[in-house]
């Protein structure tokens, strides 16, 4: 599934600044799974090269976006998770959850 169509069915809209930021560090996290292990230091700064900010900003963006699907579309995200989450996932939990669901592997 495309990283776009996915976030736009979740309920992001391109009018995030973290919406392209976070299909970014899905896709680089589904090309190379282990960068989940260190998203700190091998995915938030290769993002924040890409759109000229600090990894903290991405950090922070990529949160907004689990907080703008947790109140858009919750059941989809438990659906794609295959677990009933009990909070927002932090932005770590959801590039995991969202890579393992674009199809790379």
């Amino acid at each position: 599934m495309e990283i776009c169509a996915l976030l736009y069915q979740l309920g992001v809209t391109r009018n995030y600044k973290g919406f392209p930021q976070t299909a970014l560090a899905v896709e680089l996290c589904a090309e190379q799974p282990d960068r989940l292990l260190q998203v700190t230091k091998l995915v938030y700064p290769d993002v924040a090269r890409r759109y000229g900010t600090s990894w903290a900003a991405v950090e922070r963006n990529i949160r907004t976006v689990s907080g703008v699907i947790w109140r858009s579309n919750p059941l989809l995200l438990n659906e794609l998770a295959y677990v009933s989450l009990p909070q927002k996932p932090c932005p770590a939990q959801l590039l995991s959850i969202l890579a393992a669901s674009v199809g790379f592997r």
